[in-house]
């Protein structure tokens, strides 16, 4: 096969990296992509920083064994933050994480200089969005909340509703506190609970989703490195998840569109 036409490889902890999905399908319709959620052993957010390196390690090698990726999307922020720098030494094709291109968003986008993220307990305990802030040179400060629980409400579909936004307002209130103007969602998940965590939050706070960005940067890549698709490949999309695929395949077609047919099970340690 033309390495062009070859998939882009995307994996999360469950069903929060169709948001990343949504927006590559979007900017990149003409490629062709595979997905697997981790469903069966979601959440990160809560497990040791090696366990959910080895979970990383795992998806990756096989989007590229199995399916023959020729770009990995780490679309979970608790994978890249402790994984990134493993796998895009180990794999023989580029890594891209959510966390970096979230980073200059946010930093872009705030005007009174105070900006926000927040995330699993694993991915802010890392620390990794204070190094990618800093990376990017920009004179802000930030303030940094994990939020448990949330996930939980996603893969539940629970979405709204006085349960969530009651743990929103707890969560959420050291970072209403700082007088943030720009509130980065780091985590694909949270995305689907942006219209509680914006009722929170004001009006007056701009919400921040990684998945767009991230979306560009693969664009950029790909482009870089001749790897974009012909204008005239006929894309494929495959879904995978480890967990309940009939669960997976409901939920995800009403969180992504269409474009999720159907979905085959992934089994950890085994060829999908």
């Amino acid at each position: 096969m033309d390495a062009r036409e070859q998939p882009i490889g995307v994996f999360d902890s469950g069903f929060g990296g169709l948001t990343v999905m949504r927006s590559l399908i979007d900017l990149m319709p003409n490629e062709s992509l595979v997905y697997i959620g981790d469903n069966g052993r979601y959440p990160y957010g809560n497990k040791p920083a090696a366990q959910v390196r080895g979970f990383a390690v795992e998806l990756a090698e096989s989007l590229v064994r199995d399916h023959g990726a020729k770009l990995i999307v780490v679309a979970c922020n608790t994978a890249a933050s402790v994984a990134l720098d493993v796998l895009s030494a180990s794999l023989t094709v580029p890594v891209i994480g959510v966390i970096e291109p979230g980073a200059r968003a946010l930093a872009r986008v705030t005007h009174n200089g105070r900006v926000g993220v927040i995330g699993t307990v694993g991915t802010i305990a890392s620390g990794a969005y204070d190094t990618a802030i800093e990376a990017t040179g920009a004179d802000v400060e930030l303030t940094s909340a994990a939020c448990p629980g949330f996930v939980e409400f996603v893969e539940r579909d629970q979405t709204d509703g006085e349960e969530v936004t009651l743990l929103a307002q707890r969560l959420l209130s050291p970072i209403k506190e700082a007088g943030v103007d720009a509130l980065l969602l780091g985590c694909t998940h949270y995305p689907y609970l942006a219209p509680v965590i914006q009722r929170v939050m004001g009006e007056g706070v701009v919400l921040v989703s990684s998945a767009n960005e991230t979306a560009f940067a693969v664009r950029e890549l790909l482009d870089s490195r001749g790897l974009a698709a012909p204008a005239s490949h006929a894309a494929t999309r495959r879904f995978f998840s480890s967990g309940d695929i009939d669960t997976f395949a409901s939920l995800g077609r009403r969180l992504l569109g269409p474009e999720l047919v159907e979905v085959s099970p992934w089994h950890s340690g085994a060829s999908s």
